[in-house]
């Protein structure tokens, strides 16, 4: 079958979106368009690509996530640096090398541009927060004097990425040559399965919908009792909102929910047994409902088989 896939947010979690997608390639689900934001942004590209899960799984065993990790070399004390580089570049890590890492995958499959993809085929979250406002990569690009096809795909994941505090904002000028930073796009859409609804809220083909927190009847309440409690809400809450209020319950019927909470967004340095337990997670809970996704006739909307079958 032939359908578009949604991929969310969430740092390191998106292990079991690797393994959530394999479960989706052995039922035969061929991916015609792709969209992500900050990891699943990553994902959708190497999908889009032409990787597989299990290349996909090699990748981030292999990598060593501690390059990821790259502070400007100074002499100044580590505590008193990170407070000037929060101050000064916005961000503790350059993301650099992680830009330079995901080039070098893209590029091993013939990919650099957007030029090198199927027209629309990808679609990538990012937040312009000196605008205030989501930025869809490639499409968008146009607003900065930026021709989209010839833009490093590779730039606009890492863009995706840039999670505030942690990495260094991309800056992009306008015609106006009015500065702009952009940041992670989860602060403005962490999943953004709106992108492809029509204006009367059905799509072209089946969407199907990998998302890393609960299923959103069921989101859990923050108990707030500090600063730093407080400010995790603040970004959760910043994170989910403006998706919720784009998805109601026949969306729901066509998302894989795979609510990761033991792990951090950033925790980079799960140890081997960490990841597995991340990958069969996705898996198991894509198995399950994919088994009833597909036998019972989902996705709801008519006559996808036909235009599948036309198509192939």
């Amino acid at each position: 079958m032939i359908i578009d896939g949604v991929f969310s947010g969430g740092g390191i979690k998106a292990l079991a979106l690797i393994g959530a997608l394999e479960a989706a390639e052995k039922r035969g689900l061929i991916f015609e368009r792709v969209a992500g934001t900050s990891a699943g942004a990553l994902l959708a590209a190497l999908a889009k690509a032409g990787y597989r899960a299990d290349e996909m799984k090699q990748i981030v065993d292999s990598a060593d996530f501690r390059l990821f990790l790259d502070s400007k070399k100074t002499w100044l004390p580590v505590p008193f640096m990170n407070w000037i580089k929060l101050y000064w570049k916005l961000g503790l890590y350059k993301g650099d090398y992680l830009e330079r890492w995901i080039g070098g995958l893209l590029a091993a499959k013939g990919i650099v541009t957007f030029s090198d993809l199927p027209p629309g085929t990808l679609k990538i979250i990012a937040s312009d927060i000196s605008r205030g406002r989501l930025v869809v990569l490639p499409d968008d690009l146009e607003e900065y004097g930026i021709l989209p096809e010839r833009f490093s795909v590779a730039r606009a994941v890492r863009m995706s990425c840039s999670l505030p505090y942690f990495f260094y904002p991309i800056s992009l000028y306008n015609r106006l040559g009015q500065k702009s930073y952009i940041v992670d796009g989860g602060v403005l859409s962490n999943f953004p399965i709106w992108l492809f609804q029509r204006k009367d809220r059905t799509s072209v083909r089946p969407v199907l919908g990998f998302q890393l927190s609960s299923n959103f009847d069921h989101m859990p309440q923050h108990n707030i009792k500090n600063a730093a409690v407080l400010f995790k809400a603040l970004f959760e809450t910043m994170m989910q909102a403006h998706d919720n209020r784009h998805i109601d319950k026949q969306d729901a019927q066509n998302i894989i929910f795979m609510p990761v909470k033991q792990v951090s967004v950033v925790d980079f340095q799960l140890p081997q047994e960490a990841k597995q337990e991340l990958y069969d997670y996705g898996a198991e809970r894509a198995e399950e409902f994919l088994s009833r996704w597909v036998a019972g006739g989902r996705p709801p909307y008519p006559n996808w088989a036909q235009r599948n079958r036309a198509k192939a």
